[in-house]
């Protein structure tokens, strides 16, 4: 695994976001139960709903945590209480903050096994992807379905275990790139190339779709471990990226304890 990469950095003091960085969370789903409640607590009744639509607890739990320190960041960001934010929507279901809260906050959030990764950035465009690296799934029958043909050439030219990591790799950068330009599945994701060697700088190398794009975004891998890969997607290339591990219950002093 190519371990060059972003350091995940510890919180300490005041959080600022400033226009030409990207930030980028991490952290999981360990959370006491009496704790877990107080996130809740933030969400609107609508995101409370949405959680417990899911059967199993640990969807349930990872949906709350997701939302709430989503919540919990953009709030500090705009000096406003986390459960006063208002979201709006768009037709494949990605959140947006209303735009009448201030700062144009832009946002992304990925989730996978005990995960969750939250961009965040000022007036540009991003997206996230974190996958768990699975060795039970059909890289060749999924990359026929969804890889361009250069990327699907690439693939087969691997052998071993390092066959699995090249294909989520480039899978989660894929995603990200999607996510970003929130257009969902409908730009098919055979329709551009990115870079997915271990020793490639992440990139996206043809957008058929729309040639001149491929200059206008940048592509970052995220480190994470062994057995996940992620990747960040931006507009512009004129930007720092910041990677942080949330320590547990961080800017819980911004919590209501009632509702």
């Amino acid at each position: 695994m190519n371990l060059d990469g972003p350091d995940w950095d510890g919180f300490i003091g005041d959080y600022a976001l400033l226009e030409d960085e990207v930030h980028v969370w991490r952290t999981g789903l360990d959370m006491a139960a009496v704790d877990l409640a107080k996130l809740q607590r933030i969400l609107s009744p609508d995101e409370q709903e949405r959680a417990e639509r899911f059967r199993f607890e640990a969807d349930q739990r990872r949906a709350v945590i997701a939302r709430g320190y989503l919540r919990l960041l953009l709030g500090e960001i705009l000096d406003l209480p986390a459960n006063r934010l208002q979201f709006e929507y768009d037709e494949f279901g990605k959140p947006r903050l209303n735009p009448t809260q201030g700062v144009p906050l832009q946002f992304n959030v990925s989730h996978s096994g005990d995960l969750i990764l939250i961009a965040i950035t000022v007036g540009r465009a991003v997206g996230v992807d974190v996958e768990r690296i699975r060795t039970d799934v059909d890289v060749d029958g999924l990359a026929a379905r969804f890889f361009s043909a250069s990327e699907r050439k690439t693939l087969a030219s691997l052998a071993g275990p390092g066959r699995y990591e090249a294909f989520f790799t480039c899978w989660t950068r894929k995603e990200a790139y999607l996510k970003a330009r929130e257009v969902g599945l409908a730009l098919p994701l055979d329709q551009f190339d990115v870079s997915f060697l271990p020793d490639e700088e992440p990139r996206l190398l043809a957008t058929r779709h729309d040639p001149p794009d491929a200059q206008w975004w940048g592509l970052r891998a995220l480190v994470l471990s062994s057995d996940y890969v992620a990747a960040l997607a931006a507009q512009g290339s004129n930007w720092k990226l910041k990677c942080w591990d949330w320590p547990p219950l961080i800017l819980m002093k911004d919590m209501p304890s009632n509702k």
